[in-house]
C-alpha cells in the first residue's frame, strides 16, 4: 500500500468534520508559540502605522472600504456586476441597472473617499440614481421626468459600460500577455514578480476549453521570453483553472477527467518546464477538492516533468482539509523526488460552501465558519509549510499585516519562500515589508478583456467586502493600529458563528429538521450509495396495476436503463379497460 493511501483518507475523513477538532488538531501540530505570536502583533502595528503614515492605501483597499458588503450601495454593485454576466439584450440592461442603481444612497459617499476616481464613480452613480428614481409626486413633473428617465438610458448605460472599463483598467494588468507584461515592467523593475491568471470561468463546452488551453499555451509561449533567470523563482508564473480545461470537470465523469484533462495539463505543464517557469493549478470549489488531487497526482507521475521545481499547487486554508492536504503534497513530492510550489491563501468562495452544504443537507461544512478560524488555520498551515522548504516552495499569498507579519516571526530563512499579493491591493504593505525584510514577493496579475472582469471582482468583493476585514479596516483611521493588528488566536477564544450559518440539519428548525442529502461530489458518500444499491444491482423488477380483484393486465414494455442502454431494469404492466372497471 502506498505512503499517499492513509494521507488521503485523512483528507477525506476533515472534510466535514467538527470544526474544533480540527482547529485542535491544527494548534497542536503546529502551534504558533505565543512568543511569535506577541513579536507579530507589535510588528504588524507598526506595519499598519506606517501604512497610514504614507498616506497612499491602495485603490482597491479604497473602493471596497467605500463600498463593501456592509452597504447596500456595495451589494447593489455586487449584484450588478454579476448579473452583466448573463444581460442579454439592452432593454433588459436598462432594467437591471434601475433595479439595482435607483433605490440606493449614492449622495451619501460623495466626497468621504480619499481617491479621486472612487468620488468620480459615485458621481456618475448619484446622477444616474437621480434620473432613474420615480418620482413619488404625480402630474407634469412626474411626466418630463420620466422624459428625461428614457432619453437618459441609453446615456447611463454607456456610463456603467464605461464605469466597468476603468474598473477594468485599475484591477487586471492587461487585455492580453503582452500588455500585462508590458504595464508590468515598471514592477519588475522594482524587484517583484508575476503569476499571470487568465481570466475567464469555467468552460461550458468543449470548444470553450479548447480556446481556454489556447489562451494559456499562448500565454506561456509568450511568458518564455521573460524568463531569464535559472532559479525558478526569480522568473514569471502562470496560474490555471481546472475547470476551464474540461467542461465536465466533475466526480461523475471522472474517467473522461484522467484521460482528457490529465493529457491537457499535463501538455501545459511540460510548455511551462521547457520555458522555466511556474504553473500553479488555481483552487476552485471544495467538491472538486479530491479529484483535483487525483488529476495533480497523475500528471506529476510524468517522468518528463523530473528535475523541474515549478509545479505548483493552491491550498485554502478556510477548507478543514488544508492541513493532511499539504501532508499528502509533501509525501508526493518526496516519493516522486519532486519539489513543489505551495500557494497558501485563505479562500475565495466561502459563501457558496456555506450556502451549498445547507441547501444539500449535508453532514457538515467543509470550511471554517468563523473568520478567525480561517486565520488560525492559516497561520498553523503556514507553519507546516516553513518547516516542509526540504520539498515546498511555499507562497504565501495575504494582504494581513499581521498575517504577514507572524509569518517573518516564524521563518528563520527568509530566502525559503515568497509572499503573494493581488494585483491592485496590499501595494503599501509588501512594499514595506520588501523594503524591511528582503523577501520576495509575486503579484498575481488577471489579464483578460474587461468584460470577463466582473466574476473576478464579484469574488474578491466577497473576499474582503465585510467590516471586519483588514482590507476596510486599514483605510479606516477610525479602528486603532492595534485592532487592525489583533492576534487571531486571541479573536477565536470569543469568536461566535453567525446565526445565518446554521448547520445544514438545522436549517428548517424549529419548524423541521432539514432532509438529510447525500454530496454526489464526494467518493465515501458515493460509496456508502454504491454499497446500499448494489445487492439490487441485477433484480429485474415488475411493475403493473394493483387492484382489489382479478388483474386482466394490458400491454407489457421493458424499462430500460437511460445511462446504460443495454441494461433492462423490468417490465411494466399497463392497466387494461377491463382493469379500470375492476377499480
Amino acid at each position: 500500500m502506498s505512503r499517499l493511501d492513509p494521507l488521503r483518507r485523512a483528507i477525506r475523513t476533515a472534510h466535514h468534520a467538527p470544526e474544533e477538532a480540527v482547529l485542535q488538531d491544527l494548534q497542536a501540530a503546529h502551534p504558533v508559540l505565543p512568543q511569535a505570536r506577541a513579536a507579530a502583533h507589535d510588528r504588524a502595528r507598526g506595519l499598519v502605522e506606517k501604512i497610514r503614515g504614507n498616506g497612499r492605501p491602495g485603490l482597491m483597499e479604497v473602493f471596497l472600504a467605500e463600498y463593501g458588503l456592509s452597504t447596500k450601495e456595495g451589494v447593489a454593485l455586487m449584484c450588478l456586476a454579476e448579473a452583466l454576466l448573463r444581460v442579454p439584450d439592452r432593454e433588459t440592461i436598462d432594467d437591471l441597472i434601475e433595479d439595482k442603481i435607483a433605490p440606493s444612497e449614492w449622495g451619501a459617499h460623495l466626497g468621504r473617499s480619499s481617491s479621486s476616481l472612487v468620488n468620480a464613480s459615485t458621481w456618475g452613480l448619484m446622477l444616474t440614481g437621480r434620473v432613474l428614481r420615480q418620482d413619488e409626486e404625480p402630474g407634469l413633473a412626474s411626466v418630463l421626468h420620466g422624459a428625461v428617465k428614457r432619453l437618459g438610458e441609453p446615456v447611463i448605460r454607456s456610463a456603467v459600460g464605461r464605469a466597468m472599463k476603468e474598473l477594468g483598467h485599475q484591477f487586471v494588468l492587461g487585455r492580453d500577455i503582452d500588455e500585462a507584461v508590458k504595464r508590468g515592467r515598471d514592477r519588475a523593475n522594482q524587484g517583484y514578480t508575476f503569476s499571470y491568471d487568465m481570466l475567464g470561468e469555467a468552460a461550458l463546452t468543449a470548444a470553450d476549453a479548447q480556446t481556454y488551453k489556447a489562451s494559456y499555451a499562448n500565454a506561456i509561449t509568450r511568458l518564455a521570453t521573460q524568463c531569464k533567470s535559472d532559479d525558478i523563482r526569480e522568473n514569471p508564473g502562470i496560474s490555471i483553472k481546472l475547470s476551464a480545461l474540461h467542461p465536465r470537470y466533475e466526480v461523475g465523469q471522472r474517467d473522461r477527467v484522467m484521460t482528457e484533462l490529465v493529457e491537457t495539463t499535463l501538455e501545459l505543464a511540460l510548455m511551462a518546464r521547457q520555458a522555466n517557469m511556474g504553473l500553479n493549478i488555481d483552487a476552485e470549489e471544495a467538491d472538486r477538492l479530491d479529484l483535483s488531487l487525483d488529476v495533480i497526482e497523475a500528471v506529476l507521475r510524468d517522468d518528463r516533468l523530473a528535475g523541474w521545481d515549478g509545479f505548483g499547487v493552491v491550498v485554502q486554508a478556510y477548507g478543514k482539509r488544508a492541513g493532511p492536504v499539504l501532508d499528502w503534497l509533501h509525501a508526493l513530492a518526496e516519493e516522486l523526488d519532486r519539489k513543489l510550489m505551495v500557494r497558501l491563501v485563505k479562500g475565495a468562495y466561502w459563501d457558496t460552501e456555506i450556502k451549498r452544504a445547507q441547501v444539500e443537507g449535508l453532514s457538515g461544512f467543509p470550511v471554517f465558519t468563523r473568520k478567525p478560524a480561517t486565520d488560525v488555520s492559516y497561520l498553523c498551515c503556514a507553519q507546516k509549510l516553513l518547516g516542509m522548504t526540504d520539498r515546498i516552495y511555499p507562497q504565501f499569498a495575504t494582504h494581513n499585516a499581521h498575517t504577514v507579519a507572524a509569518i517573518l516571526e516564524m521563518a528563520e530563512n527568509r530566502d525559503a519562500f515568497e509572499f503573494q499579493r493581488l494585483h491592485g491591493m496590499g501595494e503599501s504593505l509588501h512594499a514595506l515589508v520588501m523594503g524591511q525584510a528582503g523577501t520576495r514577493c509575486r503579484i498575481y496579475a488577471p489579464v483578460g478583456a474587461h468584460r470577463d472582469l466582473l466574476a473576478y471582482l464579484v469574488r474578491r468583493l466577497l473576499e474582503n467586502g465585510a467590516n471586519s476585514s483588514f482590507v476596510n479596516q486599514i483605510v479606516d483611521e477610525d479602528v486603532p493600529p492595534a485592532t487592525v493588528a489583533a492576534d487571531p488566536f486571541d479573536a477565536l477564544e470569543s469568536a461566535q458563528r453567525s446565526d445565518a450559518v446554521r448547520d445544514p440539519s438545522d436549517l428548517f428548525r424549529p419548524e423541521r429538521p432539514n432532509s438529510k442529502g447525500f454530496d454526489l461530489h464526494d467518493i465515501d458518500d458515493l460509496a456508502r450509495v454504491e454499497a446500499a444499491r448494489a445487492p439490487f444491482a441485477d433484480t429485474h423488477w415488475q411493475a403493473g396495476p394493483l387492484l382489489a380483484g382479478d388483474v386482466a393486465g394490458g400491454e407489457v414494455h421493458k424499462v430500460i436503463n437511460p445511462a446504460r442502454p443495454d441494461d433492462t431494469v423490468g417490465q411494466v404492466t399497463l392497466a387494461s379497460a377491463a382493469d379500470v372497471e375492476t377499480a
